[in-house]
Parts: structure tokens; C-alpha cells; sequence
């Protein structure tokens, strides 16, 4: 049996619901007596790889209204219903002038942050930098700030964005969620047991958590066992 309890956490830095997420599951954690048993693992998703990085990218709101053929007052009036949901997990969104862009660059620097165990740090940085504070993740500078800012301070942006190993391991990230058949974000995978997809509350957190380290704790059959969704954002991108 491994020597700490494996939480798996499929995730893309445009997806409002996996800030969300991420922030319910703290909760949970926060409350978690076995924390020092746990190993929480940030894996890679895209929910759009063919998104362009253009200047010519369009806001958050003229995103949804174009994708859903809604009218940019009704996309406005989703976002206030996501920002109002955020700010209830301790969340402050800033979406009006956010813009959707190809994360391949931003999970290339994730996967060189997880290899210097800062995969947890470096979600966060980006989350806030996107959801928060406006930032255009599109700009290698933002990028290279974002490293720096948790402490990566001796590797060029260049050297993460063309190296090899990197784009492979968000490209093994992509298969196994593919193989898990994971059509949505945030997903978490519970020991190779248990799944939960979307922003669960983080009593369905702590339930599910407690659970499956007792189970871990005695050694259980493995086996992928979907359970409750919650709000995300699907494969096609749209989210609810």
C-alpha cells in the first residue's frame, strides 16, 4: 500500500467552477485530521485546445453570448451568478474583462511547477491571476512573473515553454482523463476509487475524503466509481 492516500485533481485555468472547486475542497481539508497522509496531485485539462491566443480574443462576456447566442446583458447576468457563487467560497471574480485564451502554455508551466513540487502554488497563481486580477495569461512576462512569484527563479520562460517534458506530461495528463472518461472540470479522483465532478460544497468533500482514506486505510479494491455531479465546465466548454 502507498504510503499517502492519492487525490487527483483534473483542472483548466479558464474554468470558473475549478476556482471554485478548489476552494471547497480546501475547506474540506482544512478540517482533515489525516492531511499528512494525503497526496493532492494537480493533473492538466483543456476544455478548449483549439482556442486561439490572438489579440484579437474576445471578453468573457462576448464569449458566452456568442457561444450560446445570448445577448451580452444575459451573458453579463451569468456571470454575476458565478461571481456571486465564488464570492460565497471566499472568491472575488473580476470576469468583465477577462478573455478565454489556449491554456497549452499555462499547463506546460504548471507541469514544470509540479516537478519542483509546487503544483498547488502555482494553481492557485494562476487562478487568481485570471479570475482576480486581470491578468492576460497569453503574455510570456505574466507568465514568468507568475513563477517567479512562488519562488521559480532560475529558469527562463523560453526553457519551460519548448522543452519536451513538459508538453509530454500535459499530453499524459490529457490521455488519462480520457481514459477515466472525464468530460468535465474540476474532477477529483479519490485513491483511483472514488470520483467527484464539478464545485462540490465541502461537506460532499469532507464526506467523500473521509471515506475514501478509510478505505485506503485498510487496503480496498481499487476500482473508478463516479459520484454527484456538481457545477463545471464540460469538454465543449460550456459551464454550469
Amino acid at each position: 500500500m502507498a504510503t499517502k492516500m492519492k487525490i487527483e485533481i483534473w483542472s483548466d485555468v479558464v474554468c470558473p467552477f475549478c476556482y471554485i472547486g478548489k476552494r471547497n475542497f480546501e475547506a474540506a481539508l482544512y478540517n482533515c485530521n489525516n492531511l499528512s497522509e494525503i497526496d493532492i496531485e494537480w493533473k492538466s485539462y483543456q476544455l478548449d485546445p483549439n482556442a486561439s491566443n490572438s489579440s484579437e480574443l474576445r471578453s468573457y462576456p462576448e464569449h458566452l453570448a456568442a457561444k450560446y447566442g445570448w445577448s451580452i446583458e444575459k451573458a453579463k447576468e451569468s456571470i454575476a451568478s458565478v461571481t456571486a457563487m465564488a464570492e460565497m467560497s471566499g472568491l472575488e471574480f473580476r470576469l468583465g474583462n477577462a478573455k478565454p485564451f489556449n491554456t497549452t502554455d499555462t499547463h506546460k508551466v504548471i507541469q514544470y511547477a509540479k516537478s519542483k513540487g509546487l503544483g498547488d502554488q502555482v494553481e492557485e497563481a494562476f487562478f487568481k491571476a485570471y479570475f482576480t486580477d486581470e491578468k492576460d495569461l497569453t503574455k510570456k512576462e505574466i507568465l514568468l512573473e507568475i513563477i517567479q512569484n512562488i519562488g521559480l527563479t532560475d529558469v527562463s520562460i523560453e526553457t519551460v515553454l519548448n522543452d519536451s517534458q513538459y508538453a509530454a506530461a500535459l499530453n499524459s495528463d490529457l490521455m488519462q482523463a480520457q481514459q477515466l472518461g472525464i468530460r468535465g472540470v474540476p474532477f477529483f479522483v479519490f485513491n483511483r476509487k472514488y470520483a467527484l465532478s464539478g464545485a462540490q460544497t465541502s461537506e460532499v468533500f469532507t464526506e467523500v475524503l473521509n471515506t475514501s482514506f478509510a478505505e485506503w486505510k485498510t487496503d480496498m479494491p481499487v476500482n473508478i466509481s463516479p459520484n454527484s455531479d456538481g457545477q463545471s465546465c464540460d469538454i465543449n466548454g460550456n459551464c454550469g
